[in-house]
């Protein structure tokens, strides 16, 4: 316990440094270099700042996706002067914020690209940007084309997990609302041949399926 304690004390104070940090950047008008890149929604600017970009959520590694995303966050944001606008904490105490290279609005890009997913949140751009992630959704790009689908012929049954308690589910051909559920790669769901694939991968049948059998 007082070794986790001793950690708070010294991660804290870290985080709070940053987020000081980058909003002196922010203020900056000639704009702040970005010289690394984290993974599909974290870049560093010059100064070891990091800086996660607002209204977007990437795939984790080594999720569906997670590759496509850093790399198109490396082509539209490494190396360039970028400016940091509206920062915000998150829960943690890091900073968040809109990205631009000029006018282009780098998280706008990224959710037009279907790399990312849409995290809601509240500043002076939340409609054009929703707008671009339900353009990317509607025309199946990214992540809505290569990492989510219905359908699988050689390995039918879907496993899905539960964003609030975290449960891993699977769902039979036949069980109700089957035909409608979507295998979510991008975020760790499966696809499985077989209950017992399923079963050793830690999911476990849904209350939806009884008396269907595979």
């Amino acid at each position: 316990m007082r070794v986790v304690r001793l950690l708070a004390f010294l991660f804290i104070p870290s985080l709070i440094l940053n987020f000081i940090l980058l909003n002196q950047q922010s203020e900056s008008s000639g704009g702040v270099p970005v010289v690394g890149v984290i993974d599909g929604d974290t870049i560093v600017l010059e100064g070891k700042s990091k800086v996660r970009l607002r209204y977007v959520d990437a795939p984790e590694d080594p999720y569906c996706g997670s590759r496509e995303a850093q790399k198109t966050l490396s082509q539209l944001a490494m190396g360039k002067m970028v400016r940091i606008e509206e920062t915000i904490p998150d829960q943690y105490g890091r900073g968040m914020a809109l990205v631009y290279d000029g006018d282009t609005l780098i998280n706008e890009e990224l959710l037009r690209s279907g790399w990312v997913r849409y995290h809601h949140d509240n500043s002076s751009q939340t409609e054009t940007l929703k707008r671009a992630s339900d353009k990317a959704k509607s025309e199946k790009l990214g992540l809505y084309g290569k990492c989510q689908s219905t359908q699988n012929v050689k390995c039918p049954i879907k496993g899905n997990i539960d964003p609030k308690t975290k449960t891993h589910i699977y769902y039979l051909p036949g069980c109700t609302q089957y035909n409608t559920t979507i295998v979510q790669e991008d975020v760790g769901e499966q696809w499985f041949c077989n209950e017992k694939q399923a079963i050793a991968a830690g999911y476990r049948k849904s209350e939806r399926c009884e008396n269907v059998e595979k």
